[in-house]
């Protein structure tokens, strides 16, 4: 941020030191010994004042960040330990602030990371939840640490990732279930989330293709992402049996990996196992956690079951880290993520000319590019296209690239070749509900929103805490019947978890239109313009592809008259 506008982060940077931190520190009898770049070592003469101070400073910052733009926010992690230091006039130093400092490293942004003897010192006495991330090596320190972590994205994001319907817990499937936790990143470095992330997605992946058993899906268990919740309750609104957690700590080319079954109706531990070895070993042992959880939930797997799992997604370590790092920047949804993104699924294939996934998830990034108007990918929904046409000529059995090829065929018109394709990957993977969601949204333009319904309710089931784009495409079924009362519900819904999803504000001034609202009407078509001044009627025409002309007229004549411009 520095090397971008010296003047105004060092401005901003002061202003939160004198406004908030030092107020702050004088209320809670603590001192700065220290600076050093854009870091601070604070002293407090009470575990519990340092702990109730660093909270009130990252909530003090999560406020104050709220009025800045993403890339313009200075946040801060923290690190907390109670031991023995050396003065070095008002300066301190030793293992007990070495120690801190490592904590420091392992705390999400805008959260606190306490060692085992904070917790001792601070149990009972603040009405502030830790969650426990194991004992873990942390740099030049001989003895492992326990350490305990505080989320400010645990704590505040919670309530925005509510499960759809009434909150009640699910009914469990009629076969054996799990939910696989995103895996705690113990690298002492957040540039690894990625790799975490990485590790309990395809773990999710490779387990969904048992067919004997229900696995549930990524959206739901990762909205569970630096929460502390109990085992019990993440299963029920999970609708599971088991939970799987674990961790990863990554350092250079050494790996180290734990991982636990609980069952969730006594929170006992069905199985657990550490694995260390090398990054190339990342593929075996992917392969004995899913064969351990097969054993230790006593499944039977089909010869087809068996076929599945001796796919590989490619044999290149590097590949697999550079595609890791691409899906999780694909994921994050913004224009310079899909193109960092699109950077290293283009290197990830350049070492592997046969990794299929790759070739499905460059096709995403290009398509998302063309429909959104980003940056980055000019050869538009073309080079899509064949992209996903490779991936399934790679791997012509891989439900992530028939939904893939599917849904780029359905912007070509190419109505029939998509539907079969998604009922292909349905066959191959009938749990999976983001092909269930898509192929609701191919059946929208087809002109079939009943059936479309029926698909949506079965992503619900599969994914309770879906993404937003989810209860837009349940708001289209309705919009395509008539229902805009139902419809209007439903965009309301997608704007509030997702303010700038375009489709939804254009949606909902075509409703506001019919409801002879025009105000509303106009005020939908200001939001599309202010994130995105340029669009105009052409646009909305280019990517939405009706089979009915009277759906594409009524779109369009109610975009026109809530004040597009043409």
């Amino acid at each position: 941020m520095v090397g971008i506008d010296e003047e105004a982060t060092l401005a901003a940077q002061r202003g939160h030191r004198k406004e908030l931190i030092e107020p702050l520190l004088a209320e809670h009898q603590g001192r700065i010994a220290n600076t050093a770049g854009d870091s601070f070592l604070f002293e407090f003469s009470s575990a519990v004042e340092a702990v109730r101070c660093s909270i009130a400073v990252q909530e003090g910052m999560a406020s104050r960040n709220s009025r800045v733009p993403k890339d313009r926010r200075i946040e801060f992690r923290v690190g907390i330990n109670v031991g023995d230091v050396v003065a070095d006039g008002d300066d301190l130093l030793g293992d007990g602030v070495n120690i801190a400092a490592r904590l420091e490293a392992l705390a999400d942004a805008g959260g606190v990371c306490i060692s085992q003897t904070v917790l001792e010192h601070v149990r009972d006495r603040i009405d502030v939840s830790f969650d426990d991330l194991g004992e873990v090596e942390v740099k030049n320190i001989a003895r492992p640490v326990r350490i305990w972590r505080w989320s400010q994205k645990g704590q505040v994001d919670a309530p925005a990732m509510e499960a759809i319907g009434d909150g009640e817990a699910l009914a469990l499937p009629d076969k054996p279930s799990v939910a696989v936790l995103p895996f705690d990143n113990m690298s002492g470095d957040a540039e690894q989330e990625y790799f975490s992330d990485g590790m309990a997605e395809d773990l999710i992946t490779d387990l969904s293709k048992i067919s004997n058993l229900y696995v549930a899906a990524r959206n739901s268990s990762f909205s569970f992402k630096g929460q502390m919740r109990d085992i019990k309750e993440v299963a029920e609104k999970l609708g599971v049996s088991f939970i799987l957690k674990g961790s990863v700590r990554k350092m250079n080319q050494r790996l180290r990996i734990n991982a636990q079954l609980i069952e969730a109706a006594d929170g006992g531990h069905i199985w657990a196992e550490r694995y260390d070895g090398a990054m190339d070993d990342i593929f075996e042992f992917q392969d004995r956690i899913t064969g351990e959880i097969v054993a230790a939930l006593k499944l039977k797997l089909t010869p087809l079951d068996m076929e599945k799992a001796g796919r590989k997604r490619t044999e290149n370590v590097e590949a697999y880290d550079l595609y890791l790092k691409g899906r999780l920047h694909y994921f994050r949804n913004t224009p310079d993520d899909n193109i960092e993104a699109g950077n290293c699924l283009k290197q990830a294939i350049s070492l592997d000319q046969n990794f299929a996934e790759a070739f499905s998830y460059l096709s995403c990034c290009f398509i998302q590019a063309w429909l959104f108007q980003w940056p980055g990918f000019e050869e538009g929904i073309d080079r899509s296209l064949e992209l996903a046409q490779k991936g399934l000529e790679l791997d012509p059995d891989s439900p992530i690239a028939l939904h893939r090829l599917g849904w780029n065929q359905l912007f070509y018109q190419q109505y029939d070749e998509a539907i079969v394709n998604f009922e292909r990957a349905l066959s191959l993977d009938p749990d999976n509900g983001e092909v269930h969601a898509y192929y609701a949204e191919t059946l929208n333009y087809y002109g079939d929103p009943d059936s479309a319904l029926e698909h949506l309710d079965i992503a619900f089931r599969r994914d309770p805490f879906c993404p937003p784009s989810w209860l837009f495409m349940k708001g289209h079924s309705y919009f395509i019947l008539g229902q805009n009362d139902l419809a209007l519900d439903l965009m309301r819904q997608t704007i509030e978890r997702a303010p700038d999803f375009q489709i939804a504000h254009l949606f909902l001034a075509c409703i506001y239109v019919e409801a002879e609202q025009l105000d509303n009407a106009n005020a939908e078509i200001g939001e599309i313009l202010r994130t995105a001044p340029q669009y105009v009627l052409a646009d909305a025409i280019r990517v939405y592809p009706y089979r009915h002309k009277e759906n594409q007229d009524r779109l369009i004549n109610g975009l026109r008259a809530a004040g597009i411009p043409e």
